[in-house]
């Protein structure tokens, strides 16, 4: 699989999501993508509760950790890249996590319009 080039929604070099939990589509902690992720996981995303909550209840448990695929689940505050259609989803259901604009790539304005990106901009990065 050949990676898309690591470019932020900004503009700018692609910056790093989480490395524990390892994140990533690529598991390599950054959110880079290529043309077989489908689901388009672009979206460096800050778990809370209620967002954790709201995902399990559609159908993706993201909390519940999941050894036989080396996932230790997540909780609060943990950065995750997250699939762009369910960040816009919970955007739209207004439980969506705080976003990481320079580890979100640039792919995910393909299905998020950047203004709603920067709504939910992270407080470490104001």
């Amino acid at each position: 699989m050949q990676k898309l080039d690591s470019i932020n929604v900004l503009g700018g070099v692609l910056a790093s999501c989480s490395r524990d939990p390892l994140t990533g589509f690529f598991r390599d902690g950054v959110c880079n993508t290529c043309p077989e992720d489908q689901g388009s996981h672009t979206v460096c995303a800050v778990m809370t509760a209620e967002f954790l909550a709201y995902s399990k209840y559609v159908g993706n448990d993201l909390s519940t950790p999941r050894p036989e695929f080396d996932f230790p689940g997540l909780k609060p505050g943990d950065s995750w890249c997250l699939c762009a259609s369910r960040f816009l989803q919970a955007y739209d259901e207004g439980c969506a996590p705080l976003v990481h604009l320079e580890a979100t790539h640039q792919r995910a304005l393909d299905v998020v319009p950047l203004h709603i990106l920067q709504a939910q901009r992270s407080e470490d990065e104001t």
